[in-house]
């Protein structure tokens, strides 16, 4: 596990400007910001995360794949890594929900406070139409996470629609 030291001005700055953009929906505009920051910080886990969510906005999944296992590398004890690794897993053509299942399952005992990686087990079980693990993944969740703040996301969800109207 390599936690790193964060970044520091003007870097940090070029970091929240990505930010911002990615929040205004361009991730072109984000992607400016990241070039600026120096050459020995573009490694750094915090530009790999943000790097990672401009990918996912353009549906570029085999470039997010990659840098989702970079994240990983760079700070193994770091759930976003791994929920962003099974996330582009599902979406990449040689990976599924199957994929992305076994890659987050693990997640699970490593991280045990971080509420959306059962959240995300329940969807992909959902998926498998493995509804009774679901169930249990989604309670699991909420558990951790908050009832109210989960049954709000379960409800929006389309992958949890099956349980929708047992989770109303």
């Amino acid at each position: 596990m390599s936690h790193q030291p964060p970044l520091e001005a003007p870097d940090v700055h070029c970091l929240s400007a990505a930010l911002g953009w990615l929040g205004l929906g361009n991730p072109k505009e984000a992607q400016a910001e990241l070039d600026q920051i120096s050459a020995a910080k573009q490694k750094h886990v915090d530009v790999l995360e943000v790097r990672w969510l401009i990918r996912a906005e353009q549906k570029d999944w085999r470039a997010a794949l990659a840098l989702a296992r970079a994240i990983q590398e760079a700070d193994s004890g770091r759930a976003s890594g791994w929920l962003h690794y099974a996330y582009a897993l599902r979406r990449v053509p040689e990976g599924g929900v199957e994929q992305a299942w076994d890659a987050l399952r693990p997640a699970v005992e490593k991280f045990p406070g971080e509420a959306i990686i059962p959240y995300n087990l329940s969807c992909y079980a959902c998926r498998m139409n493995r509804l009774s693990e679901a169930r249990q993944w989604l309670a699991r969740a909420m558990a951790v996470g908050g009832q109210e703040k989960f049954t709000r996301m379960a409800l929006a969800d389309a992958d949890l629609k099956p349980l929708w109207r047992e989770i109303a």
